[in-house]
């Protein structure tokens, strides 16, 4: 068991994270960890793991647990990348061989990779020798954050499920909604309302489609009864305002030689006043419509393409990385507004592939390229602000703001250096510079995989409203079979089509 008592988390800067939590994480539960970017659900992690993150964050509160906790960082540390896998698993330990072949059982991967060095291996491997590692100690609660990044469809599927049949407690990180949907018991959910300054927690003993589900009808109920009061109080005001308006005009007509008269319009003036406060006081009472934070509001203007337009007939005898072969005879026909999306095993070419077709692309004036890395550095400068950096593309500051706050950034993070931002935040930043820069063919490469399953749906509905060429490389699920039209699988022998 693990028990949190009345945490409250706030930044350096004084922003409030978490306020007043309180939770019991239980052998066996399976609690996905759900929010916005920048919201602080790897901090919560770490704080529950014991680490020291008051470089960033203070906190108050208590954490005490009667088990041994583990915690599966994002990535590997570099410090790791030269070791042998064998003593990264074991640390400083003699291994013990038997444990050892058991895990290899259990994670699927080939016993050959013992012997390898950390930093050769795929992101999919390196996942499950990072479980491995955790498994080793024999931990009692698993906390995991952000396991699918970088994960091949075939070791997404192991993953959920080694999460779904492991005994022990798991409180896990993830934008897969795939995922979420297969493998989380419960839903703890991080929001920051009203501009980021107001910090709420939600649990929910049921699985991510139930309570994204109930929370969107709860939502539009909210929402339905706060618009039907107010029109109710609108209606009032303005019969309110009628009969101000004719008994203010009476006393200001009335004969002073009539003070029957003017004493009962004094009278009847001060019953209308008092309905005036009354109306006031009810305003203030309304029920207040509920705008999720992650309710962003993006799409491309007027992007329009031929259908039947080549926008690439290429063939390559070869696809290398350095000296590796990595695929043969790939040919590959795009045309018009095609939704193509290129998948296959971590380390098989993916992104290499990718990287040539925007070299190809890039060099035509009769389209225009927009092109998402997975690494983000690749394309942002992390020097500058997102408001400097979109304003190179779109000199217009009041639309380079307006987009940004669609996209739930405030002012504050509007002219922060991009460095300062989540992944989640930067991924967007990209998107705005696509959409600004009027992209008709995108390239992108992993385009959701930092951004919150709750703002995921408003991305996949954008890119299928979307009226230009995409050539993307996913593996989220619910973004290949909702945005692609055509997916490829790129083997060693090429490209192979699947139907």
């Amino acid at each position: 068991m693990l028990k949190i008592n009345n945490l409250t988390v706030t930044t350096l800067k004084g922003r409030e994270l978490i306020k007043n939590f309180s939770f019991v994480l239980n052998e066996g539960d399976k609690t996905a960890l759900i929010g916005e970017e920048g919201n602080g659900k790897s901090t919560l992690l770490k704080i529950m793991a014991g680490i020291d993150v008051s470089e960033y964050v203070s906190y108050t509160g208590d954490i005490i647990s009667t088990d041994h906790v583990a915690y599966l960082p994002q990535k590997i540390d570099d410090i790791y990348l030269n070791d042998n896998v064998t003593s990264f698993i074991c640390g400083n330990r003699e291994p013990d061989y038997p444990k050892l072949y058991q895990l290899i059982k259990t994670t699927g991967i080939s016993p050959d990779l013992l012997d390898r060095t950390v930093g050769t291996l795929s992101g999919g491997e390196k996942v499950k020798i990072s479980i491995m590692k955790l498994l080793y100690g024999d931990p009692d609660i698993l906390l995991l954050d952000e396991p699918t990044n970088d994960l091949d469809l075939k070791t997404l599927i192991w993953l959920e499920e080694f999460i779904t049949n492991c005994p022990k407690g798991i409180m896990f990180i993830s934008h897969d909604e795939t995922l979420l949907n297969n493998c989380a018991t419960g839903i703890l959910h991080l929001e920051q309302l009203k501009k980021k300054q107001e910090p709420k927690i939600t649990y929910s003993a049921e699985s991510y489609e139930n309570y994204h589900s109930r929370r969107s009808h709860n939502i539009d109920k909210t929402n339905q009864i706060a618009r039907k009061e107010k029109a109710q109080l609108r209606k009032q005001l303005e019969k309110y305002r009628q009969i101000y308006q004719k008994v203010d005009h009476r006393q200001a007509t009335i004969s002073r030689q009539d003070p029957h008269g003017g004493f009962l319009l004094k009278k009847k003036m001060h019953a209308v006043k008092s309905l005036g406060r009354r109306l006031q006081q009810e305003e203030e009472n309304l029920t207040q419509k509920y705008e999720p934070e992650e309710a962003i509001n993006i799409f491309f203007e007027d992007i329009d393409i031929n259908p039947n337009k080549i926008i690439l007939d290429i063939h390559l005898d070869e696809l290398r990385a350095g000296n590796k072969l990595l695929s043969e005879n790939i040919n590959l026909y795009v045309r018009g507004d095609d939704k193509i999306c290129i998948i296959g095993d971590n380390g098989s070419g993916k992104t290499t592939l990718m990287k040539l077709l925007l070299q190809e692309l890039g060099q035509r004036t009769d389209i225009k390229v927009g092109y998402m890395s997975q690494n983000y550095y690749e394309i942002l400068d992390y020097g500058i602000s997102p408001v400097s950096y979109l304003r190179e593309i779109c000199d217009d500051r009041s639309k380079v703001q307006s987009l940004l706050g669609s996209l739930k950034f405030t002012t504050e993070e509007m002219t922060h250096n991009i460095s300062e931002l989540s992944e989640g935040q930067k991924c967007k930043i990209i998107l705005a510079g696509l959409i600004l820069g009027k992209c008709n063919v995108l390239l992108l490469d992993e385009p959701t995989r930092n951004l919150s399953p709750l703002s995921n749906p408003e991305v996949r509905e954008m890119l299928i409203n979307y009226g230009g060429c995409i050539i993307a490389i996913s593996h989220d699920r619910l973004f290949i079979d909702e945005v692609c039209d055509k997916v490829y699988l790129l083997t060693m022998n090429g490209l192979e089509k699947i139907e």
